[in-house]
């Protein structure tokens, strides 16, 4: 890199030049659905795309008001006019109204109907056809508003209701750059007092964003990738591509006012903070790597966007910025503020001893130090012990969206249970449905004891249509028979419509409760099977699949970086304190997430209130594998600065002032970046962001006030020599080169 450093940076500038325009196109490739891999809703899905050949295995729900009533000769003239139109459209797989079934279940409380539409895409996510359907509707609404002022016709769904979550996402994302890139610019000028000096982590950030899109982008035309990519890929690609660029861009500068010239002061700082944030990165990666053995589309996606930022920030840190920084030389204060002084030896003394003094007298009381500190971190994170990582309740998806008032309207009729079925394929082996008795007994059977539950609106299979009467058969549609009947016969689809007064929570119980008793049990035959799908089971599996995760992955993170760290110190106690206080850091973070999200305790503030009552599962699992290397970086900056400090001759009642003056500035600029970042996206409208977001910003606070310039130095200072075994303080293997902030 010293030798060649310039054909190094002019490829990696190549690289970013050729990805820059594919990041402008990730979002469309992106997807909102989540992807549970090998779970029995995925399976149910598969099954009824291949082997039931269903027109509805996508679909949305078209609902309808101010017309007459369905069953009314005006209303049934309008939904004609409404059904032909839909069939014409590209993607619709399939149509079905109160037109083709005569079934109340079309006929909601208060008036109004819905209209089921099929989808099918091939070339694109299948919820790429809903701005299509979106323009449809408005155009059936401007045809029959002359007939009916007060028509109204809206889409929700899975599908809709994703697609408003993508644009949620979107918004949350320029809304989140809009807040940061000011404050940020201006913590980063306040840093520095110039304005190169300031943009150069702000550009480096910007293009971490970029190139993590553009790979994610193309990545995702062959695999899975969720929409959450673009809000972690901002969140953590400012965190951490400005915080790398600023360890960079204050090592250069140190070297220029210690006399060197702009190229020997570029090759110091590579040389010394290259090595820091190869360390950090890599603890970093730990936990993104973590992420990628849970089998959910959403962490996987997360897991992905983090290990290609991280990548992305130290290579361009590593690369371009050196290059940049020994061209610029000393016009790296170019553009300096009227009203911050130039920074001189004498200030960077004496920023230094504020913190040597903050850190003898840590030194000099460390018990009483732990006490004050101490005591409201484990009180803090007391209170993660009440963490409820099951499905929020309530109404938590963006208000404004058309899906999200058209699933009101649809409770307002008392038909929420259309978008919130449980789709059952039970399958006889060795029996035909529809054409033995046992078949359709069975179905009967099925019908009859779900419908005896409380929590059950209707139960709507073949046999139901037919009315029970197997002659019926033939009177049924094709497109009827292949929704709820396999192409052998063999498989059938019953679907159970909960209640609209049953939560998501409920809907998740009452899955469990009906795999648990299994088909036998419903069906009355011994050899029946019976898988589980729909949006209740699909959320009782995600659940499911991140609660096995949660150990394996929190045993990864920790074990790897404990690794990371013995590599790096080669002491064991250092080891250990840091991945304790880590996990101190995590457990008070998640406290903070329970007393404020959970518990509603000042919720309002973040546009939540009275709380959700739970934590989405997914934000515990990725906020403990981002935060566990995020806060890892400020314990090697510290650490390694007092361990040179000790191998250079100093005392442990010394070196821990010393260490503390090389690197507490940085770490309380680097923190206030990272804080200033987070907090941003808890203003969106994504509630899954909004906790992350959250639970990272109090993480990183907590992280860098009470443990790192409190909680550490005094347990390096009660540890003693016991801090660098069994290493010793002579060893001459390499340590990590801390860096000094301004």
């Amino acid at each position: 890199m010293h030798l060649r450093r310039f054909w190094v940076a002019g490829v990696v500038l190549v690289a970013v030049i050729a990805l820059l325009p594919f990041s402008f196109h990730a979002e469309r490739h992106l997807e909102t659905a989540t992807r549970v891999d090998g779970s029995q809703a995925e399976v149910v899905r598969q099954e009824l795309a291949t082997r039931f050949h269903s027109p509805f295995v996508e679909r949305v729900v078209l609902v309808v008001k101010g017309i007459p009533p369905a069953n009314s000769p005006e209303g049934e003239q309008a939904l004609t006019t409404i059904v032909a139109q839909l069939r014409q459209q590209p993607g619709v797989s399939g149509v079905v109204s109160y037109l083709e079934l005569r079934d109340s279940i079309f006929l909601g409380k208060g008036g109004g109907t819905f209209v089921l539409v099929g989808l099918v895409s091939t070339g694109a996510p299948v919820e790429s056809l809903v701005p299509m359907l979106h323009q449809q509707a408005h155009l059936l609404e401007d045809q029959l508003r002359g007939q009916y002022p007060g028509v109204k016709l809206q889409l929700t769904g899975e599908l809709p209701l994703n697609f408003d979550i993508r644009k949620a996402s979107s918004d949350d994302v320029r809304r989140g750059e809009t807040l940061v890139i000011p404050a940020t610019l201006i913590l980063l000028l306040i840093a520095f007092g110039s304005v190169v000096a300031a943009i150069i982590p702000l550009a480096v950030g910007e293009i971490a964003i970029a190139t993590s899109l553009a790979i994610t982008g193309l990545l995702a035309q062959r695999l899975h990738l969720s929409i959450l990519v673009q809000n972690l890929a901002t969140m953590l690609g400012l965190g951490l591509g400005i915080d790398y660029a600023l360890l960079m861009v204050s090592r250069f500068r140190e070297a220029l006012f210690a006399g060197n010239d702009g190229y020997a002061a570029s090759v110091i700082a590579a040389r010394q903070a290259g090595r820091t944030l190869l360390i950090s990165a890599s603890t970093v990666a730990i936990g993104f790597v973590a992420l990628l053995t849970v089998p959910i589309s959403e962490i996987r996606s997360i897991g992905l966007a983090g290990i290609l930022v991280a990548g992305w920030s130290v290579l361009l840190t590593n690369t371009l910025v050196p290059a940049v920084l020994g061209l610029l030389g000393r016009r790296i204060d170019a553009g300096r503020l009227p009203f911050t002084p130039k920074l001189d030896v004498d200030r960077a003394a004496a920023t230094g001893n504020r913190w040597r003094r903050w850190g003898r007298t840590i030194v000099a009381h460390p018990w009483l130090a732990l006490l004050i500190a101490g005591t409201p971190l484990v009180l803090l994170a007391w209170q993660a012990k009440h963490l409820d990582t099951s499905i929020p309740s309530g109404d938590w998806l963006p208000k404004s969206a058309e899906s999200v008032q058209a699933l009101h309207t649809l409770e307002q009729m008392d038909r929420t249970g259309i978008v919130y079925s449980m789709r059952v394929v039970i399958e006889l082996p060795g029996e035909s449905v529809t054409q033995t008795d046992a078949g359709w007994n069975a179905l009967n059977r099925v019908a009859k004891q779900i419908e005896s539950d409380p929590r059950c609106d209707r139960v709507i299979s073949i046999a139901t249509i037919a009315g029970g009467n197997q002659a019926n058969l033939t009177d049924l549609s094709r497109e009827t028979r292949r929704t709820f009947l396999s192409s052998d016969g063999k498989a059938a689809l019953v679907e159970i419509l909960p209640k609209s007064s049953l939560s998501l929570r409920q809907q998740v119980d009452w899955v469990r409760e009906i795999r648990k008793e299994g088909a036998p049990a419903l069906t009355g035959a011994p050899d029946a099977t019976m898988m589980v799908g729909g949006i209740p089971a699909l959320n009782a599996d995600y659940e499911t699949i991140i609660h096995g995760h949660v150990m394996p992955v929190m045993g990864l993170v920790v074990g790897g970086t404990l690794l990371a760290l013995l590599c790096g110190f080669r002491s064991l106690f250092a080891a250990v304190k840091a991945i304790i206080l880590n996990l101190v850091s995590v457990a008070a973070s998640f406290g903070a997430l329970v007393l404020v999200f959970q518990d509603g305790h000042g919720s309002s503030l973040l546009g939540v209130p009275g709380g959700t009552g739970s934590i989405f599962p997914l934000v515990p699992i990725v906020a403990f594998a981002i935060v566990f290397g995020l806060s890892m970086d400020y314990e090697v900056f510290l650490v390694a600065r007092v361990l040179e400090a000790r191998r250079a001759g100093l005392s442990e009642m010394d070196a821990i002032p010393e260490g503390m003056a090389r690197t507490a500035g940085l770490i309380t600029s680097a923190a206030a970046i990272m804080i200033v970042v987070f907090a941003a996206f808890t203003f969106g409208n994504f509630l899954v962001v909004k906790m992350i977001g959250f639970t990272l910003a109090i993480a990183v606070l907590i992280d860098a006030t009470l443990v790192r310039i409190v909680i550490g130095p005094a347990l390096l200072r009660i540890a003693g020599d016991w801090n660098w075994w069994p290493g010793g303080l002579d060893s001459k293997c390499e340590t990590p080169v801390a860096e000094s902030g301004d």
